[in-house]
């Protein structure tokens, strides 16, 4: 009877130790798993980006949907600038420009039109894949907007996202249930807003500080509720 006993408590102390490590392991697990999916997922959106500026930089709209955007990148030409040759410091240093150089024959800046998948992305990549979130066969939600400043000046903007259940719905649900979706959307949104101003200073101020006006108005329209990511 004793030895049952023992060994009934040597059972139930094991099983007590691994459900301890259990509730200290599940929850590491699944950041290291949601930030390996989140790396993948944020790279295919840094990828949509990069082909929606090219569409926007053509056609002055941002593609409605992710088969036109495919069309785009699989049938239209954009410029591709292939160099040969930089400018010396000695030649920066006595004012010699870029366009002085090309004309002297000092360095080469020669322009060719190639298909848009090949110049933004390369040959080898799968076009199809674009809209489907990593890991699965669920498509991005998109969509384009205007939004207009208080002095009437226009932007186009476009989403891309994806909701937790699409990427993380074979995880603990617990674990999912306690992420704070809307929060997480905000910061991601902030540091992509924060990322276009940039460019914007760089090549125009007045247009950089309006688009961070109104992006600033919609942070705090989403926080007051009036935006959701419903």
């Amino acid at each position: 009877m004793k030895v049952t006993f023992k060994i009934l408590l040597v059972a139930a102390v094991v099983v007590l130790i691994y459900m301890c490590y259990r509730s200290i392991m599940a929850p590491i697990e699944f950041e290291q798993e949601r930030g390996a999916r989140e790396k993948a997922i944020i790279a295919r959106l840094i990828d949509i980006r990069k082909a929606q500026i090219e569409y926007k930089n053509k056609y002055k709209v941002h593609a409605a949907s992710f088969e036109e955007l495919s069309r785009f990148l699989k049938e239209e030409k954009i410029p591709f600038l292939r160099k040969e040759g930089v400018l010396t410091d000695e030649q920066l240093e006595k004012g010699l420009t870029e366009k002085e150089a090309v004309k002297q024959g000092l360095i080469k800046r020669d322009t060719f039109w190639v298909i848009a998948k090949d110049t933004l992305f390369g040959p080898a990549f799968n076009v199809d894949s674009l809209k489907f979130v990593p890991g699965t066969t669920q498509p991005f939600f998109m969509d384009t907007a205007s939004l207009v400043s208080g002095s009437g000046y226009t932007i186009k903007v476009f989403e891309a996202n994806v909701k937790y259940d699409v990427y993380l719905g074979d995880l603990d649900k617990q674990e999912v249930a306690n992420m704070k979706e809307k929060n997480l959307a905000v910061e991601l949104l902030k540091k992509l807003i924060a990322e276009q101003v940039s460019v914007y200073r760089r090549t125009n101020v007045v247009k950089s500080e309006k688009f961070s006006e109104i992006m600033q108005r919609a942070i705090n329209a989403y926080l007051n509720g009036t935006l959701t990511n419903e």
